[in-house]
């Protein structure tokens, strides 16, 4: 009995160590984080950060507006099948139409998968035909730690007294595949819509997937 328990231990530790080596080898996955998250239902982290368009921009210039966060890193194969398929772009044209805020931020280190200059930035947005308020600049990972976001996408809905109402996926269809785009359900489009009709967001938090945050 003592070496069958000992032997489903060796098992467990080896499985185990063997998904968490594929993970980060793929530069995908779920880290822990070594800070706290904020919570929805309460106050967004207050920032000011650098823009692309090397100006700076703060959280609180923005209230009385909804405010959408989205993490991103342009060589991510979950962030490229967003963009590739046109899917992010139509959301961000879908609601900055409608006097939504949308913050893509950057927090890739330099030197890491997905940093960019400001200047590779705003080629970026332009190239991709993307729509956002502005793009945010944080090198030094100090935004992103302090919304705890772990994966691009990572995305956040503040409302406009300035509380957090959404922080996770961007939607239910966790792949690459761009074929699946179609048949997923969009958590941020239905959190932006229950925030604009003044209602409870149904999922407030979800996992958010894709590649890890590229922190120094």
């Amino acid at each position: 009995m003592r070496h069958d328990n000992l032997s489903r231990r060796a098992f467990v530790t080896r499985t185990s160590l063997i998904a968490f080596s594929a993970g980060a080898v793929a530069g995908i996955g779920w880290p822990r984080l070594a800070w706290a998250s904020p919570k929805v239902g309460e106050a967004a982290p207050a920032f000011t950060a650098a823009t692309s368009a090397e100006s700076s921009l703060s959280l609180a210039d923005y209230r009385g507006k909804i405010v959408v966060l989205e993490w991103t890193n342009h060589e991510c194969p979950y962030v490229r099948k967003h963009y590739e398929s046109g899917n992010m772009q139509a959301l961000q044209k879908e609601t900055t139409g409608q006097g939504v805020i949308w913050l893509t931020v950057i927090s890739s280190a330099p030197g890491t998968q997905g940093y960019v200059s400001a200047a590779e930035a705003n080629e970026l947005t332009g190239t991709r035909k993307a729509a956002p308020t502005a793009v945010v600049l944080d090198p030094k990972g100090s935004v992103g730690k302090m919304y705890g976001a772990t994966n691009t996408p990572h995305m956040y809905v503040v409302d406009k007294a300035g509380v957090l109402a959404y922080a996770g996926a961007i939607d239910d269809k966790p792949t690459t595949r761009k074929s699946d785009i179609q048949g997923a359900q969009n958590y941020v489009r239905v959190a932006l819509e229950a925030v604009a009709a003044g209602q409870p967001v149904k999922t407030p938090v979800t996992r958010a997937y894709g590649c890890t945050v590229k922190y120094g």
